[in-house]
């Protein structure tokens, strides 16, 4: 018999009884009758967890833990519902993941309904038609993906052309690290036949000749997209800015990396965060090529000024290997449109600059994260920290090799011998597996991207991260992909580099927070951690793994407060298994009738 609305409800919710007293330590709120996983290794598994003050008072028994309990005390009864520790962000791009909530949505199924490049041009017309976006004379669409279009090819400044030549438009590659522009764009931005490449970036061409077709990598891309970027108002920052933090808090992050950031944004983040405490923590990394006056108090900080501080710097030595712009040491399967045979990608920079640059953050005493995606452009990175070691010796610094997809096995080694935190992006074998294996980098090499299992057999600690906006930020796909490494065609991509469904929630949860020198805060359900907490609708430790990407986030708690609850998701028809349906509806009840405070 289906339970009722108001039976759901006092299961749910429950007020203790206890007496007050002014010696006794009371908690604020304890959830009890849970499935909880710490990921504390001391104690693993509890049943109850105590809150006071936005801090972890208590982990344990019932029995135990209720004892802290009294008239003040809001008891919630979560039914066998699994908690865990809040997501740390470890490595992605919150304030562009608003960028991506507010553009027209190319992305391809199953995130979203482009497929060729027609159903690309109506997505962008949909977009442009709502009063909203028409006012913005701009049209804006992020995460197309030539590996998954039909035609299997970018777009080109005529296919836009198709939609708009009175507004300009740009669409940005689902890397991050190309763009096509329509020919009116192309000519506001200056680009003409007359234009040469940049260092660090190409500007593609019509065929014979000097044209550009539209498609811009790399710098030629960012040189483009910053001089947009400047134009947005303070106001239209702010919504950014929240909207990729709500994206992040529905997929159960508590802690958000902005990955790669400039001075003025920084200062942007910084003056939100004044105004009214973040959503979530946020941590940013600027980019060290565009300048570091930034890089000091009340910026850079190892604590949070209201939720935001700045953690380090940010260096980039090459491209996209889906894009086919990651520099490699062996040439590309198939190389991209315009290049020949023996094309294995191209560096950001010399070697001399990368050590300029590795050398400046080791002597600031920086964090810094290294987005080096081709195993020349690891080679590069290693090579750097290497001199920059032997001239500043060894240090507790957890510089981290962002992506470090295709990382050879002596690579990995160098990472462990380093000191080097690989964060790798597992999300591939999902997302692109079938594309490194039949056009990027073939079986063997597509065998051993991300390869957790190489840092696992070294006893080293890893974290797996979503990249955002590359993908949604999305936490269970994330999970699932490091567990399982299964592509959209369901071949398993790498048997050897697949690890546990606990390795995979460490990676990120509380080695994440070690990336952030926070392990001590976050990260695991300790007493005296911040009380970050997700309400999962499985147990990600005892379903069967092909699963995990279906697990459900009921509720993410920032600091002992709910930011974010699933309530449109009992009426939603997308809902699984009973099971789920059932944790949903108790889960949305329990919340909707005992916590006001919902941000």
């Amino acid at each position: 018999m289906k339970a009722s609305l108001f039976t759901l409800t006092a299961l749910a919710v429950s007020f203790s009884v206890f007496a007050d007293s002014p010696t006794k330590p009371f908690a604020e709120t304890i959830y009890h009758n849970a499935d909880v996983i710490t990921v504390n290794d001391n104690q693993p598994e509890a049943s109850a967890v105590a809150v006071l003050n936005g801090k972890i008072l208590a982990v344990g028994s019932d029995e135990n833990v209720l004892k802290l309990a009294d008239a003040r005390t809001k008891v919630i009864d979560l039914k066998g519902i699994t908690m865990i520790p809040g997501f740390v962000d470890a490595h992605g791009h919150v304030m562009n993941t608003g960028l991506q909530a507010v553009s027209a949505n190319l992305l391809s199924p199953p995130d979203g309904p482009v497929t060729d490049i027609a159903s690309l041009q109506t997505s962008l017309r949909k977009w442009a038609e709502k009063p909203i976006n028409k006012a913005q004379d701009f049209i804006i669409g992020f995460g197309y993906d030539d590996s998954q279009l039909k035609e299997q090819i970018h777009p080109t400044r005529y296919d836009l052309d198709a939609v708009s030549t009175e507004v300009p438009i740009l669409i940005i590659h689902q890397s991050g690290h190309l763009a096509v522009l329509n020919s009116k764009a192309l000519d506001m931005l200056g680009f003409t036949a007359k234009s040469k490449n940049p260092p660090g970036g190409i500007i593609r061409r019509v065929a014979d000749s000097n044209v550009p077709n539209g498609v811009l990598e790399e710098s030629a891309f960012f040189g483009a997209l910053i001089p947009l970027f400047t134009q947005i108002s303070p106001e239209e920052n702010e919504l950014l800015f929240q909207a990729g933090m709500e994206l992040y808090a529905k997929y159960g992050y508590t802690t958000a990396q902005e990955g790669r950031t400039m001075s003025d944004s920084v200062t942007t983040m910084y003056d939100i965060a004044q105004k009214k405490k973040l959503l979530l923590d946020v941590v940013a990394y600027t980019d060290i090529q565009l300048g570091t006056d930034i890089m000091k108090p009340p910026y850079l900080s190892q604590s949070y000024n209201n939720g935001f501080r700045v953690g380090g710097v940010k260096l980039t030595l090459d491209g996209s290997p889906q894009g086919k712009t990651a520099w490699l040491t062996k040439p590309y399967l198939i190389p991209p449109e315009g290049q020949t045979a023996g094309y294995a990608g191209y560096p950001i920079m010399s070697d001399e600059e990368a050590e300029k640059y590795v050398g400046m953050a080791m002597k600031n005493g920086w964090q810094l994260l290294t987005h080096a995606n081709g195993d020349a452009a690891i080679d590069q990175y290693i090579q750097a920290v290497e001199k920059a070691t032997q001239k500043y010796g060894a240090g507790e610094r957890r510089f981290v090799s962002i992506h470090a997809q295709t990382a050879r096995e002596d690579q990995v080694q160098s990472f462990k011998d380093l000191n080097v935190i690989p964060s790798f992006f597992p999300m591939h074998t999902f997302y692109w597996g079938d594309w490194h294996a039949q056009s990027v980098l073939g079986d063997e090499r597509a065998e051993n991207i991300s390869p957790t299992g190489w840092a696992l057999d070294r006893d080293m600690i890893f974290t797996s991260h979503h990249d955002a906006p590359v993908a949604f930020p999305n936490s269970m796909r994330v999970y699932s992909a490091t567990v399982n490494r299964i592509t959209r065609s369901g071949r398993i991509l790498g048997k050897d580099q697949r690890v546990s469904s606990m390795t995979a929630l460490k990676a990120q949860t509380i080695w994440a927070a070690y990336q952030h020198f926070e392990e001590d805060t976050k990260g695991s359900i300790e007493v005296g951690k911040v009380a970050d907490l997700v309400l999962l609708s499985d147990n990600p430790l005892e379903i069967n793994p092909l699963e995990l990407a279906d697990i459900t986030v009921l509720s993410t708690i920032k600091e002992g407060e709910v930011i974010y609850t699933q309530e449109a998701a009992i009426a939603d028809n997308s809902c699984s298994t009973s099971r789920k349906c059932q944790a949903l509806a108790t889960h949305t009840f329990m919340i909707a009738g005992l916590i006001p405070h919902i941000h």
